[in-house]
């Protein structure tokens, strides 16, 4: 997805033909749709299935050891992306497909023993290490009915490279994020990454809970900065610069024959406005996380229903993500924020003599998301000026979270307060700060988000 979005942001920077040229000659070549017969009715725009394989044979010891690469590749999809350019060439919406989604491969041949195979269930990723790239395509066009345009693929060293072609990658983190796994070790806060970090922040699944879900969100993320980093990073209207980005990021990827430079150029002169507020982002909807398969082991189920309204939506060229009303758009450069705001229940108390401060708190508290009683009460004691935030110790997440929206005020933790926050405002007070959470998704019917949404503030 890096590459085959970038190259095409790339190319609209109005550089010529002479110099974009030829860079199609490093790509190493596969016909994903040899043979295929009774596929899914053309759409409108363009489909692409990007995915990305944990195969690791360039990678050097050094940085197997640093990265945590050991150990022998499975020879399946890492990641796999089916990602829909619009007809008319001004967004991009990218589904992740999770690689551990029961899916039912069709009969066929397996590429490794010869063997011929009946219809069977299996995880996705396995598709591709039982019929490769072909095999990936029909089993994706099968579960979505989304015909697929063109196949890119992407492994361990090409995507190192590419982030490193770009200049790295700005992730924004509001919680430490820790795994042991892949050693990613990121401290709360801001941070550039390079091509080895960003691989180790994208193929992390043991920071928390959220497993693959998580895995997911932290892609796409970086999907976004990406995007961010080449359309405000100065690389467009340099030829050198460019040619020498372009030519790392298809220097070491597989594509299908129809994936040139004609195609590149036709698609980035469409994309010329192509921005991360152009890119939309989701997750293919779940409908058990858990769903035990005899003789495989726990899948991930889809919510059949959820899921084919969101991939009609693919084949009818819709978007995925709300488009938010000109006022709103603040939202986006909103303060992000680890708990979301409607989980942190909070009671506002007028610690003034200033009438209607109580409510005036609570309001604004509730306009940017907070879940307020919405029944201010008036404090006891004398005036404050501060304004002051209680919360009991074992909800010190949620209690940031106020404080990102109330920075001038005092925290103080109380022992048995329980789950209610409790904010006393002072004669201080100046306003709310917009907030908004780093997972929050709730964009629409599929929970989509867009790029600027998502990229550091």
């Amino acid at each position: 997805m890096a590459t085959a979005l970038s190259v095409a942001v790339l190319a609209a920077g109005g550089i010529g033909h002479a110099v974009v040229s030829g860079l199609d000659t490093g790509i190493t070549r596969v016909d994903p749709f040899k043979d295929m017969k009774n596929r899914p009715q053309d759409g409108n725009g363009m489909n692409v299935l990007v995915v990305g394989t944990d195969g690791r044979d360039r990678i050097t010891p050094e940085e197997k050891r640093k990265y945590r690469l050991g150990g022998a590749p499975c020879h399946c999809t890492d990641t796999v992306l089916l990602v829909h350019i619009s007809e008319d060439r001004e967004r991009a919406s990218v589904v992740s497909l999770p690689r551990d989604s029961y899916a039912e491969l069709p009969a066929h041949t397996d590429q490794n023993s010869g063997e011929k195979h009946h219809a069977h269930p299996v995880k996705l990723n396995a598709a591709y290490a039982e019929g490769g790239p072909s095999l990936t395509v029909r089993t994706v066009e099968a579960m979505t009915r989304v015909k697929i345009d063109h196949y890119l693929e992407v492994d361990f060293t090409s995507f190192m490279r590419t982030v490193d072609a770009v200049g790295g990658v700005q992730i924004c983190t509001t919680r430490p994020l820790k795994d042991a796994y892949t050693g990613l070790d990121l401290a709360a806060g801001t941070h550039e990454l390079d091509g080895g970090q960003a691989l180790q922040y994208v193929r992390s699944r043991h920071i928390d809970g959220a497993a693959d879900i998580g895995r997911m969100q932290r892609q796409q993320k970086f999907l976004a900065a990406v995007v961010e980093r080449l359309t405000s990073g100065g690389v467009l209207f340099n030829p050198v610069r460019f040619r020498e980005v372009a030519t790392t990021m298809l220097g070491s990827v597989r594509a299908d024959e129809g994936f040139g430079t004609d195609e590149l150029l036709s698609l980035a002169k469409a994309m010329r406005g192509f921005t991360p507020a152009s890119s939309e982002f989701v997750s293919v909807p779940i409908g058990d996380m858990d769903f035990p398969v005899k003789g495989i082991g726990s899948t991930v189920k889809w919510d059949a229903e959820k899921a084919q309204k969101l991939f009609a939506a693919l084949r009818e060229d819709r978007p995925l993500a709300a488009r938010p009303a000109a006022p709103e758009k603040k939202e986006a450069r909103a303060v992000v924020v680890d708990v979301d705001p409607k989980s942190v229940r909070v009671q506002v108390y007028n610690g003034t003599r200033i009438d209607g401060l109580g409510r005036k708190v609570d309001d604004a508290l509730h306009g940017t998301g907070f879940d307020t009683t919405r029944a201010p009460a008036t404090g006891t004691g004398p005036e404050r000026e501060r304004t002051l935030i209680e919360y009991d110790p074992r909800w010190d997440r949620s209690a940031k979270s106020l404080a990102a929206a109330l920075p001038d005020a005092e925290l103080k933790a109380v022992p048995g307060r329980g789950g209610t926050l409790r904010v006393v405002a002072g004669t201080a007070y100046r306003g709310v700060t917009a907030v908004r959470a780093e997972t929050a998704a709730a964009r629409g019917p599929f929970e989509a988000v867009t790029g600027d949404q998502v990229v550091c503030p």
